[in-house]
């Protein structure tokens, strides 16, 4: 059992580690109550790449004030010990999830005549936007900073991303050091078991940033 244990908290603190989704901000490819598990490998030995769901540490009080926790204490160093040894999944906290889709030195703008948002100057269609919603009903452009991430949710009209931010400390991009790795799989509820691919045709054709 100790064995067992030690081995949880490795692999949740250096591999992987579920996360739970309290919100509708990335519908319909994410809801509520989701758990989802996470590559804590990317960044680090493997690269980020855009289209990918990335989970991050609030990188400048995105989320504002967090409610309080009003449970028996008992209960909440219960759910404490059994998350930090990887047994239950992280709550959200000062975690949010978002589609990466600028990475640093990339100008991502919104909207084309068409509608569309573009990365680099190329026009992106995006399949896993919730049915209905628009790529943006807030016009930006913006050069993604060193060392950050432009992030947006997939359920844009229900999303406090990168863009509800711009006139913020940061201007809405995410540090790399804020990056906790990237979802790879809906684990639970069963019957919502899939892998989170990521959606390289909507990529394929943007060039790399000139500067």
């Amino acid at each position: 059992m100790v064995f067992a244990l030690v081995l949880s908290i490795l692999i949740k603190t250096f591999l992987a580690q579920a996360f739970y989704i309290p919100s509708g901000s990335m519908e319909n490819t994410l809801l509520i109550g989701d758990r989802v598990m996470v590559n804590k490998l990317a960044p680090g030995p493997f690269d980020l790449h855009r289209g990918d769901v990335v989970v991050f540490v609030d990188p400048g009080d995105w989320l504002g004030d967090l409610p309080p926790d009003t449970r028996p204490q008992w209960q909440q160093t219960m759910t404490e010990v059994l998350t930090f040894v990887g047994l239950l999944p992280q709550d959200a906290g000062h975690h949010l999830i978002k589609r990466l889709i600028g990475l640093p030195g990339d100008r991502v703008a919104c909207c084309t005549d068409k509608g569309q948002l573009t990365v680099n100057g190329e026009p992106i269609k995006e399949p896993y936007l919730k049915p209905g919603t628009d790529p943006s009903d807030v016009p930006f452009d913006v050069v993604v900073a060193p060392d950050s991430v432009w992030v947006m949710g997939d359920n844009r009209s229900n999303s406090e991303d990168s863009r509800a931010h711009l006139g913020e400390p940061g201007g809405g991009m995410v540090p790399m050091d804020n990056i906790v790795g990237r979802a790879f799989v809906v684990l639970w509820p069963a019957d919502r078991f899939t892998l989170l691919n990521n959606p390289e045709q909507t990529f394929a054709k943007v060039p790399e940033p000139t500067s």
